[in-house]
């Protein structure tokens, strides 16, 4: 059997990373190594009840791949709006799970073992300083700039989960208060400009604006993706370069406040749209710097994640879970 509870079998923990498009899993151990994965579809699984029944259909067919023996000591858990504090995520605004979805209790029920959930960008935060950019840093910011926009904070080699669990939400601060409307109801936040559906957007906009050849024109809403304006953009492409130069702008302009806030020593960008590097990297820290406070100028980096595994979630997930119940 591969789950052992002999004293020799290997002790590891499962990590879970719910994304807005696919959720991944993992079997980890102490030393960071991924001994088994698998991964599916979070949307194609409604209600929440199907979710859970495909998360134990695949945990199963992947413990039974994993030829040594191992013995997990509890879940870490990362999805949208998820509360450390409660267990479930909450108001999740890109899944159809409804208002609260009891995420905790429900992974317990179904695997069987102790399960802790946290935002995906904190795990994203974990596994950076676990294994990635920020070992050895206690104070720092990620950011996730995927389908939407998420954010991890470190202070003190702690991460900040708020009185309530929610803390960290930079996806949701104000850009501007009549701006583009958001899932999660609001208008004008961040994330509606710097992610890559922000991103599709702020093209689609310059399109209509402006007279300007573009191969991006080719391209429906549908079918347009990250990739193909960051290598747009490298051809030289007007609409892809002034899309890049416009989410820099907004981006580096709230990194520049987060710096007011927690004076961190890094700011790591991760998520598809990271992917594009110096395209998204150079209009960012060029907009922050013009923005910065005198006091923090010098002080602070803004960096691309090194990683950019598809393990990057699980592992982040399994940081979690050492951290309490290794």
């Amino acid at each position: 059997m591969p789950l052992s509870k002999k004293k020799t079998a290997t002790e590891t923990v499962m990590g879970m990373d719910i994304g807005g498009t696919k959720t991944k899993i993992g079997i980890i151990n102490r030393e960071g190594k991924v001994i088994g994965f698998d991964s599916f579809s979070s949307l194609g699984e409604k209600p929440f009840p199907n979710f859970v029944k495909q998360l134990k259909r695949k945990f199963k067919a992947m413990c039974k791949e994993i030829e040594e023996e191992f013995q997990i000591l509890g879940i870490g858990v990362g999805a949208p709006n998820a509360n450390y504090y409660s267990g479930n995520m909450e108001n999740p605004v890109n899944f159809d799970w409804g208002d609260t979805v009891p995420l905790v209790a429900s992974v317990e029920k179904a695997l069987g073992y102790k399960s802790l959930i946290t935002n995906d960008a904190n795990l994203f935060a974990l596994g950076e300083m676990e294994y990635g950019m920020a070992k050895g840093m206690k104070n720092f910011i990620v950011m996730t700039l995927g389908t939407g926009f998420g954010s991890g904070i470190v202070v003190d080699g702690k991460l900040v989960f708020g009185h309530d669990g929610m803390a960290g939400e930079m996806g949701h601060v104000n850009v501007n208060p009549n701006g583009r409307l958001c899932n999660c109801g609001l208008k004008g936040c961040l994330e509606t400009y710097a992610s890559v559906t922000g991103i599709k957007r702020t093209v689609f906009k310059l399109m209509a604006d402006l007279q300007i050849a573009s191969s991006l024109r080719e391209y429906s809403y549908q079918d347009l993706t990250g990739l193909m304006i960051a290598e747009a953009a490298l051809e030289g492409d007007p609409i892809a370069c002034r899309a890049f130069e416009y989410t820099g702008e907004i981006l580096g302009t709230k990194i520049a406040d987060a710096a007011a806030y927690f004076s961190p020593e890094a700011f790591i960008l991760g998520g598809g749209l990271a992917k594009a590097g110096d395209l998204l990297l150079k209009p960012t820290v060029k907009s922050m710097n013009k923005r910065l406070f005198k006091a923090y100028k010098g002080k602070m980096k803004v960096v691309i994640s090194g990683t950019g595994s598809k393990y990057d979630g699980v592992l982040g997930a399994a940081a979690l879970a050492w951290q309490h119940f290794g």
